[in-house]
């Protein structure tokens, strides 16, 4: 049975101790994919993608990782902007796994940490899917910041947030907001009010205010260096990180290829979970 804890593992690496989740075959030759969720509070490897994990264990040995900051892993300060830092763990973690090379899949901040591993650890990637990325989108039509963004900054500045705050920024996230039910508040509002867990956001949020970093979090601006075969998957209707912005990135990728979903905000893992499942798969497989 693959549930969250018999899934549950930590590893110590580049100094941190980091929480993943695995499951599905782990033989020497098995391939892999490495799962980073985004961010938001509570986000974690399980609440991004805790779903999808039976279907791709079925294939893959599947990592779902809480990046430096959030879930169970450390809560540190980056010495560098987020993308970065969260890269080089992700690096040595695979390291202390014996891990080679994997297959990525990075939602929104997951999405800029993955594309980061392609640029700086290219010997460590195989193929790329990037689920409305941070830091490669570039909105060229769509106003910025977005209403997602807006309403998680809002979130974030509270001196005491509510849980009609946090339904209120999930809510963007979604397409059809049913899928925000009760269940998903009370299991995000858990986590994001975790110890520890106000400390992490804003050790995270301040490494991409740091002005000495900004030019690094601009991956767009390197995006003709990737050399893994990428899928670009967005939502049509994402109002976090809106379609336009995977203009540049589908231009600039040497080896890109863009999927849009309709009817699917910023979380096509889970509301168009089958096809998104299918198409992952049939990507990495062939």
């Amino acid at each position: 049975m693959i549930d969250h804890d018999s899934t549950s593992r930590t590893a110590r690496a580049a100094g941190l101790t980091l929480h993943y989740h695995e499951a599905g075959p782990a033989g020497p030759g098995a391939p892999v994919v490495i799962m980073l969720h985004g961010g938001g509070p509570g986000a974690s490897g399980w609440s991004n993608f805790g779903g999808n994990l039976p279907v791709f264990a079925e294939h893959f040995r599947t990592l779902l990782v809480d990046q430096p900051c959030f879930g169970a892993s450390d809560k540190p300060e980056p010495d560098k902007d987020f993308f970065s830092y969260s890269a080089e763990a992700v690096a040595a973690l695979m390291g202390e796994l014996d891990i080679s090379r994997a297959h990525f899949i990075g939602n929104s901040l997951g999405g800029g940490t993955s594309v980061r591993m392609a640029l700086d650890h290219p010997d460590k990637v195989d193929k790329l899917l990037l689920m409305g990325p941070g830091g490669i989108s570039l909105n060229l039509f769509a106003a910025d910041p977005t209403e997602g963004i807006k309403r998680l900054f809002e979130f974030g500045a509270a001196t005491e947030p509510t849980k009609a705050q946090l339904r209120t920024f999930l809510t963007t996230l979604a397409y059809d907001p049913a899928i925000v039910t009760d269940e998903l508040i009370e299991e995000r509002w858990a986590q994001a009010t975790a110890p520890g867990a106000k400390l992490g956001n804003a050790r995270m949020a301040a490494s991409f205010a740091n002005p000495a970093w900004r030019q690094d979090t601009m991956l767009w601006r390197e995006a003709h260096r990737i050399t893994a075969p990428t899928l670009l998957t967005w939502g049509r209707e994402d109002r976090a990180n809106p379609l336009d912005g995977a203009l540049v990135a589908l231009k600039a990728i040497p080896d890109a290829r863009l999927h849009v979903f309709p009817h699917c905000g910023h979380w096509a893992q889970t509301e168009q979970a089958d096809e998104f499942n299918r198409l992952a798969i049939d990507f990495f497989t062939h």
